[in-house]
């Protein structure tokens, strides 16, 4: 499974990153989680607001720092795909 996070390195992409992370660990998944930082890249995901989740290439969130609870339920989810 591929998460990305999208934002330019502000303290709130930063948390999305550290929440991601610790969401990852505590499900004992095996998951690639990449930082996109380059402007240039995060305007191919058409997303205009950052922080931003990408689960297996769905977009989840943009704008805002979701908790927890939600990143795992979309992992879990996107995991139960397939």
């Amino acid at each position: 499974m591929k998460i990305e996070i999208l934002g330019t390195g502000c303290p709130k992409c930063k948390k999305l990153y550290e929440l991601v992370k610790e969401t990852v660990n505590e499900l004992a998944i095996a998951a690639e989680i990449v930082k996109v930082e380059k402007i240039q890249d995060i305007m191919k995901y058409n997303v205009m607001l950052t922080p931003a989740l990408i689960v297996s290439g769905a977009l989840k969130v943009s704008g805002r720092t979701p908790s927890k609870a939600e990143i795992g339920n979309w992992i879990t989810t996107e995991m139960s795909k397939k």
